[in-house]
């Protein structure tokens, strides 16, 4: 039996209601962005080494711009690791000028202004170069609590693998413990999370290379998986607002994903979201990707010229910490 035919005026006023459907969602699904490749505008000679630009001015009708950088781990002669200085902070300029010009530099963990601290573990060919800031103190009616969290970080481990886990660390040692699912905040009143805790009883020491400490996890297993109330990094429904961003990732064939995305320009680039940005990167094809510290710290440089335009009126932010690529 034909049920269009019965009863035309129910079925056309059923279809009228799932076009206004579909037309009201479609601001909310993930538009796919264009790229075009600028290696040549950055002086780079190899395929190794490829830096693309969106061609997409806009991302879910907000004005858009970013670049990312595809680097091929498997090539040979290739040097990737992190620099950081001791109670001081430079521009990602400076940084390039102290690496003897290195072909990327990026900046990296999350820090704190009063001590120019990072607060996030970095790993250079194997040494323990910062801890990450894994007990946070309460506030307010939690004063005198703290809460435990293990932060994520991107790293190579000194087989080559690349792996996005979270990390625990200690003053007392030079291991970074490692296990590869998020654990649940505890909240208690000591002020150093205990290894005797069930919930990190099973970490396992990470043999790396190098490492960058973040947060929050974008990406796992190639699908959106944002760890954020497991990693405390941003309150409330800060992950949905649009901001400058840093983050990396990787793909299964070992090529990194370095994305920086420009933001807070009105009608130029207003950044993106914690979620449109785990969008980019499995766009991509990558299997796992990391946020980094964005904001007015954004800043990606090839060669030593900008990508990104940094969000700060003043140009670049002294930072404690690049990742670089030579």
């Amino acid at each position: 039996m034909n049920h269009t035919m019965k009863y035309p005026k129910l079925s056309l006023h059923l279809a009228s209601i799932f076009f206004c459907l579909y037309l009201l969602a479609m601001p909310l699904m993930a538009q796919k962005l264009e790229w075009k490749n600028v290696s040549n505008e950055f002086g780079l000679t190899t395929n190794n080494i490829q830096v693309f630009t969106s061609t997409s001015n806009t991302l879910n009708d907000s004005a858009f711009k970013a670049y990312y950088v595809l680097i091929n781990t498997n090539a040979p002669n290739l040097q990737m690791g992190v620099d950081t200085t001791l109670y001081r902070r430079f521009t990602p300029s400076a940084f390039y000028e102290r690496l003897v010009q290195p072909v990327v530099v990026m900046n990296a963990s999350f820090f704190e202004f009063k001590n120019n601290t990072n607060l996030n573990v970095l790993v250079h060919r194997g040494n323990l170069l910062a801890l990450n800031k894994q007990d946070i103190e309460g506030k307010g009616k939690d004063t005198l609590t703290y809460t435990h969290v293990l932060n994520s970080a991107m790293g190579m481990q000194k087989n080559g693998k690349m792996d996005i886990a979270y990390t625990y660390t200690d003053s007392n040692s030079k291991q970074v413990l490692y296990q590869q699912n998020p654990m649940i905040p505890i909240k208690n009143k000591n002020a150093k999370l205990a290894l005797n805790e069930g919930a990190v009883a099973d970490l396992k020491k990470w043999k790396l290379d190098w490492a960058v400490g973040g947060g929050p996890v974008l990406v796992k297993d190639g699908a959106i998986f944002i760890s954020n109330n497991e990693e405390k990094k941003f309150a409330g429904k800060a992950i949905a607002d649009h901001h400058p961003r840093t983050a990396m990732g990787y793909t299964k064939d070992g090529y990194l994903i370095l994305l920086a995305v420009q933001g807070r320009m009105k009608n130029i680039a207003v950044g993106t979201t914690l979620t449109e940005t785990a969008q980019i990167f499995i766009d991509l094809g990558a299997v796992e990707a990391i946020n980094l510290d964005g904001g007015g710290s954004s800043c990606l440089l090839i060669n030593g010229k900008e990508t990104i335009k940094p969000s700060d009126p003043t140009g670049q932010r002294p930072v404690p910490a690049v990742f670089f690529v030579k």
